[in-house]
C-alpha cells in the first residue's frame, strides 16, 4: 500500500491501456476467502454496469484470470481521504481514484488490453502491415 494516492488514474485517456512491468499489489491467491469474495463482488459491479454481452465477456475474463489478479491500494483508508485502487489481470485492468476536489470526484475505468473501445485498429494495421 502506498501512503499517497496518485492524482488521477494512471492509464489516463490513452487510446490503449498500458502499465509497464509486472502488476503491483497483492495477488488474489494471497487473499483469504472473504477478501476474494469482496474482490469478486467489486469486479461484478464493474461488469454489470455494461450490457449483458459485454458483462458476460468481462466475467469470462475474470474467470480466466483466476488467482492471477492483483489488487493495489494507495492513499487514505478513512472516508474523505484521497484514495486509489487498481485491479490488474493479464487481459484487463480496473482503476478507481477519488483524489480530486477534496476526495469528492471519482474517476473509474475498465481497460481491456486487447479490446479497449478507444483502440485505433486501423492505425495499428497500418503500422504493422504497411511499412
Amino acid at each position: 500500500m502506498e501512503a499517497k494516492a496518485p492524482g488521477d488514474i494512471l492509464t489516463v485517456a490513452s487510446r490503449k491501456a498500458a502499465l509497464t512491468g509486472q502488476p503491483s499489489g497483492l495477488q488474489a491467491s494471497k487473499l483469504n476467502a472473504h477478501q476474494r469474495e469482496l474482490l469478486q463482488d467489486l469486479l461484478s459491479e464493474y461488469c454489470n454496469n455494461m450490457p449483458e454481452q459485454i458483462a458476460d465477456a468481462r466475467q469470462e475474463q475474470i474467470k480466466k484470470a483466476g488467482a492471477n489478479l492483483h489488487f493495489a491500494w494507495a492513499g487514505g483508508e478513512q472516508p474523505g481521504q484521497p484514495h486509489y485502487y487498481r485491479i490488474q489481470a493479464p487481459s484487463f485492468l480496473v482503476e478507481y481514484d477519488d483524489t480530486q476536489n477534496n476526495a469528492n470526484h471519482i474517476h473509474s475505468v475498465w481497460r481491456d488490453f486487447e479490446g479497449d473501445f478507444g483502440l485505433d485498429l486501423l492505425k495499428e494495421h497500418y503500422q504493422t502491415s504497411h511499412r
